[in-house]
This record gives C-alpha cells, structure tokens and sequence, in this order.
C-alpha cells in the first residue's frame, strides 16, 4: 500500500502568503518599538541637545515674526537682526558679566556656604541631623541624584560645546523650517500628513507662545530682583538678578533655587536685609505666578504645576540638568500632540491659528 501524494505548506520564507506578511508586520512593529526604546536610553543626551535647537529655533521664528509687526523688510533679515540680538545676549551674559561679576560670584559662594553651614548646625543642634552634615556633603549627595547622563553638560568644556551645538541647530533650523517639516512628513505615509501638517503647525505655535511667555517672565524676574535687592542694599544684587533671571527658565524649581540664594545673601548683612530679601522674593514670584504665568497658560496650553515638578523631578533624574530645564516644553510638545489627535478623530479640522 502506497502513501498518498504529500501536500506542503507554506513556511515563513514563503512572503506571499498573507497570514505571514501580518505576522512580519507585527513582528517589525515590535522590534521597531524595542530599538526606538533602546535609541532614546543610549542617545539621550543628542536627543535633548537636538530639541533644545528647536525650542531655540522656535524663540528664533517667534522674534522673527513680532518684529515683522514693526518692521516690514523680508523675513530673512528680520531673523539676522533677532540672532544676532541672541548670539550678542549670550556673548554678554558669559563673558562680559561674567568678568564683572566674577569676584561677586565667589563671594556669593563663601556667603551662601557659610550660611547654609550655620543652618546645618543649627539642625544638628536640634538633633535633626546626624553625623555633622556639611554643604559640600549635602551638595554632593545632590547632584549625584540628577543621574550620570547630566555628566556632559556639567564641566565649563562640556556647556560651552553644548550651547554652540544648541545655537547652530537652532539657526538651521529658523533659517528654513518648512525643509525639516516636509523632510519629517516625507517619511510618513500620504494618508497622515495632512494630519502631521496640521499637528506640526499647532505645535510650533504653542512653543513659540509658551517660551515668549517665559522669557518675559525671565525678564521681569531678573530685572526686578536687581532692582529691588539693590534698592535694599542687598549685596551683590546684580549677580543675584541674573541667576534668578536665568533661573527662571525651569519652573518650580528654579525659583526655589534662587529664592533660597536670595535670602542667604540677605540674612549675611543683617536681619532687615534678610527680611527684606524675603518680601523681594514673594513679589516677584507673586507678579510671575499670578499675573504673567496665568497670561501665558490662557495663550498657550495650562499645566498643572504639579505635573510640571512631576516631569522635572523625572527628566532630571533620567537625563540630568538638560533634561530638567526642557522637561516643560517636552510636557507641552505631548499634551499639544494628544489634543490635537483627540480633536482629529472627533470631529472637523478647527481653523488654524
């Protein structure tokens, strides 16, 4: 007796068959996700460098288009005048400040130690602390928290090459943005560009609002805790102004950051200059908190403060102080991005802004 004649079945070379092209399909969607998942974990440091050049773009593009409203040349050079006003501030604020400011800063330095010292020991004292706790122990143990990815950007050498990468991305990227947009919707299908298009531009118009909202805020911080300190008689008022200025481009925990440097250097000349020190800062931060950040949130998209700090504790740990200071805008970019697909699947496009 004879077998009958044996019938073969399709193997997994076999691309033809459709139950085999499906499994491929999931298959490549999963291993995509792993090697996107690995990307961001070992490239992280480029990654953020990378959208800090289009949050900086961004300030760039949005310079461009205010002056436009004052002067009516080509966009061109209105976007030379407003980088090389950028390219100048920066010059400014590390080299010439710095040079002014330099023996001020290593006074603030042994001002706040000192300080932060006695209030070490004072917690000592009252049992709160154990082991004689001292300021560089402390600021040791704190840094060591914002996760060894900061490490790049943490030496002169390393912030200084950071910044330039930063500003050249940028640059690239205001001079022609729509070349990156189209690059970008290149690679998607032709179904989802549109939709890609319309995401991008409502994206691009809350960044821009949201960091226009907080160089205001950095300006008004800055410019009036010298102000204020100086009327005062607070030293080194000027140094004090800048760092909060600057410090104020991280939400939360840059005021806190210079609040506590405000009044160090308050309580080291006397009582009054401290308490004095103290109402500095609650009226600055009232006028940001109150009046310009409720200002912005209405012209931009509100986040709740606590799922700000909750995105900056994470960012930072993750990917250190890059990843502190661009923790909001990314927060912004994902919650734009959502809203937009929720209002893409409801119902009609809404008209652009």
């Amino acid at each position: 007796m004879t077998d009958g004649p044996h019938i073969e079945e399709r193997g997994p070379t076999e691309l033809r068959d459709p139950l085999i092209r499906q499994e491929l399909k999931r298959a490549g969607v999963w291993y995509g996700l792993g090697l996107a998942i690995l990307a961001v974990v070992f490239l992280a440091q480029p990654l953020l460098l990378i959208f800090a050049g289009v949050v900086l773009a961004s300030m760039l593009d949005g310079g461009t288009r205010l002056l436009g409203r004052v002067l009516k040349i080509g966009r061109g050079w209105r976007l030379l005048i407003v980088t090389l006003a950028t390219v100048g501030f920066l010059v400014w604020t590390f080299v010439f400040a710095g040079q002014t400011i330099a023996a001020q800063a290593e006074t603030l330095r042994e001002v706040v130690t000192a300080q932060a010292n006695r209030l070490l020991s004072w917690g000592n004292s009252l049992g709160l602390l154990q082991g004689g706790v001292k300021v560089d122990q402390l600021g040791g143990q704190l840094m060591g928290s914002l996760g060894r990815l900061g490490s790049a950007v943490s030496s002169a050498l390393g912030a200084v090459t950071s910044m330039v990468m930063i500003l050249v991305i940028g640059i690239f990227i205001s001079i022609e943005p729509r070349l990156y947009e189209r690059g970008i919707a290149w690679m998607l299908p032709l179904r989802s560009r549109a939709t890609f298009y319309r995401t991008g531009s409502h994206m691009g118009f809350t960044l821009r609002r949201l960091m226009a909202g907080r160089l205001l805020g950095m300006a008004v911080e800055g410019f009036g805790t010298w102000l204020l300190l100086a009327i005062g008689g607070v030293p080194m008022a000027a140094l004090l102004g800048l760092l909060t200025g600057l410090l104020a481009f991280i939400p939360n925990i840059g005021a806190i950051v210079s609040g506590v440097l405000i009044i160090l250097a308050g309580f080291s000349v006397s009582t009054d200059a401290g308490l004095w020190a103290i109402g500095v800062y609650v009226i600055v931060q009232v006028v940001d908190g109150y009046i310009i950040v409720p200002y912005v949130a209405r012209k931009t998209v509100d986040l709740a403060p606590a799922l700000v700090l909750g995105a900056q504790l994470l960012f930072g740990a993750l990917f250190g102080l890059m990843g502190l200071a661009l923790a909001d805008p990314i927060v912004a970019m994902i919650k734009t991005a959502l809203e937009r697909k929720s209002v893409e699947e409801e119902g009609p496009e809404q008209p652009e802004p």
